[in-house]
């Protein structure tokens, strides 16, 4: 199949997901908004919000939260509510293959990430002393970028595993206790020794110091890379074997 048969068909995927989604306001207002509303009730009204390097810190710890609830809400229950469908099981028969329909849905939750994080970057600039430098904005997107990607696969992982009420319900467990642990809510500084602990094996932990660092130029913590690098292999695999036991046990 031709480079622009594909991309024309990545195109009808992206418009036909994001037109999907779109058709229930309440689902898009939960995933992108949360977020930019946390930041304006539990950190605008904080004296901290006035000190740039901490109110940077709070808007960047958020920024990853709006980008994993997107990951597990769109691309996980988003999954598994297309797989309910007739229409998912025909597309999956027809000869173009998985990559114009699997990149129409990742471009669908980039745009929904962009939503979630244009409030929160005005609520940020607007309302507390959070400053981002021109110079830091292209890293920042990749940190983000970066601390996505085990976020992504393990939303994938959830999609193709299970049922719609499932992947619900376990899209929905992980979210505060992965934003909690991960220090997006609170900086891990205020976290006792034991929490801080297990903390630094999160993914979301090691996603929130790299969005940190971007943003105010702090040290990097040694584990970081590491963390996310090993989470990043293990949802990837996770990922791969989940869409091919779903393509195995149906499509056989």
């Amino acid at each position: 199949m031709s480079t622009p048969t594909i991309l024309r068909l990545t195109g009808l995927h992206t418009r036909y997901h994001f037109t999907e989604t779109i058709r229930i306001p309440i689902a898009v207002i939960g995933t992108t908004l949360f977020p930019s509303l946390s930041l304006l009730f539990f950190v605008v009204p904080q004296p901290f919000a006035q000190d740039a390097g901490a109110a940077t810190a709070a808007t960047a710890q958020l920024a990853v939260f709006a980008v994993m609830s997107v990951c597990l809400f769109t691309y996980g229950v988003g999954v598994a509510e297309d797989r309910a469908l007739p229409w998912d099981g025909y597309l999956r028969t027809l000869p173009a293959g998985p990559l114009p329909r699997l990149t129409g849905r990742l471009l669908t939750g980039l745009v929904f990430v962009v939503i979630g994080l244009v409030p929160l970057a005005l609520i940020a600039w607007l309302m507390t002393a959070a400053t981002l430098p021109p110079s830091r904005l292209a890293m920042t997107a990749a940190a983000l970028l970066a601390a996505g990607v085990p976020l992504f696969a393990l939303g994938i992982t959830i999609g193709y595993s299970l049922s719609t009420k499932a992947a619900m319900a376990v899209a929905q467990s992980l979210l505060l206790p992965l934003a909690f642990g991960g220090g997006l809510f609170l900086p891990p500084e205020t976290f006792p020794g034991w929490l801080n602990a297990i903390s630094t094996w999160l993914p979301t932990r090691a996603g929130r110091d790299l969005v940190v660092t971007a943003t105010t130029g702090t040290g990097l913590p040694g584990t970081t890379l590491l963390m996310l690098g090993g989470w990043t292999l293990l949802t990837g695999s996770l990922a791969v074997w989940a869409y091919r036991r779903d393509e195995g046990r149906r499509f056989r």
